[in-house]
């Protein structure tokens, strides 16, 4: 089998080094020769590191699979690999205002990260939180551009939509991030802060009225509901 000859960026120094692997070869493998063979990338935790293939749009690039073998990605001759650290920090804030900033992992999906996200901040109940991206003001106004051609037609309907929402709020209005999707997939980058809200309400009984933790932010999120309501 003809050996594949890629350039690993070794991201952290920006080195750059010609090598040779079988297709055949597994991600971890892969990893594992290039830290033995590259001084500039023998630093940090083995477990930390991945390789990334980068492409001009950042939703695009991908993480590549410890358990994958190298053609699995269709690689070529010539194709540049990234091997960068996998764990970056995320600002997290909550409805109370607190902001933390936890340590993730960019090649997983938003679901898997809340189970470290809530775990994190002593959260137990992980499978009913969610994450928002707040959109910026400027974009709001570009998403609602084509309307603005019509001020009357789009104020009446936007009084519309405040009186259904007082009778019955909803989280429509709010840009829910997909659990099946990587923060990188949809935009989030990584200077932003994500709020973090309660979006499934399974039962009353995964409440534990002894953790203080979820009792505060499940106060605020009702009383931000009730607020929004009598507007």
């Amino acid at each position: 089998m003809v050996a594949l000859s890629l350039k690993i960026c070794v991201r952290q120094c920006n080195v750059v080094k010609t090598m040779q692997f079988e297709p055949s070869t597994p991600v971890y493998d892969a990893c594992r020769i290039i830290r033995e063979r590259v001084p500039e990338a023998q630093s940090g935790q083995a477990s930390d590191y991945g390789l990334f293939l980068s492409d001009d749009d950042p939703r695009k690039g991908i993480w590549l699979e410890s358990g994958r073998t190298l053609d699995y990605y269709m690689l070529r001759n010539g194709d540049v690999l990234e091997y960068k650290k996998k764990q970056r920090p995320q600002k997290i804030k909550m409805l109370d205002g607190a902001v933390k900033t936890i340590m993730v992992d960019d090649s997983k999906t938003v679901g898997e990260l809340l189970v470290t996200i809530c775990s994190r901040i002593g959260i137990t109940n992980y499978e009913e939180y969610s994450l928002i991206q707040e959109v910026p003001e400027d974009k709001k106004e570009e998403s609602t551009g084509t309307l603005k051609k019509d001020r009357t037609l789009l104020l009446r309907d936007e009084r519309k939509m405040e009186k259904l929402k007082a009778k019955l709020h909803t989280d429509d209005d709010l840009n829910w991030l997909d659990h099946s999707r990587t923060f990188r997939e949809q935009g989030v980058e990584e200077s932003e802060t994500l709020l973090l809200r309660r979006k499934f309400f399974y039962s009353d009984q995964n409440v534990d009225s002894r953790d203080p933790v979820q009792l505060n932010l499940l106060y605020v999120q009702v009383n931000s509901i009730r607020l929004h309501q009598s507007i």
